[in-house]
């Protein structure tokens, strides 16, 4: 791994603009399954009232996953 020197600032601007394209895209996965949650999406689509969700159900557990290690890298350089 190369280690290099970035402007605070910058790196929090960047940090912000991942999570908001992250939200964005578990956003627009809830909406298309007419979900508000994405854990009663995720249960919806593991217990099968939702057909066909299992695609999406994978890209938002990597999104949430993501977005959660984003947020903690974030708190920790705060």
């Amino acid at each position: 791994m190369t280690i290099i020197s970035i402007d605070k600032r910058l790196f929090e601007e960047l940090l912000d603009s991942k999570l908001s394209a992250i939200t964005e895209k578990i956003n627009a996965i809830l909406s298309k399954w007419h979900h508000d949650s994405f854990e009663l999406f995720l249960n919806h689509a593991a217990d099968g009232t939702i057909e066909e969700a299992e695609p999406d159900a994978i890209s938002m557990t990597n999104l949430v996953d993501k977005r959660d290690e984003l947020y903690e890298l974030k708190t920790s350089t705060a």
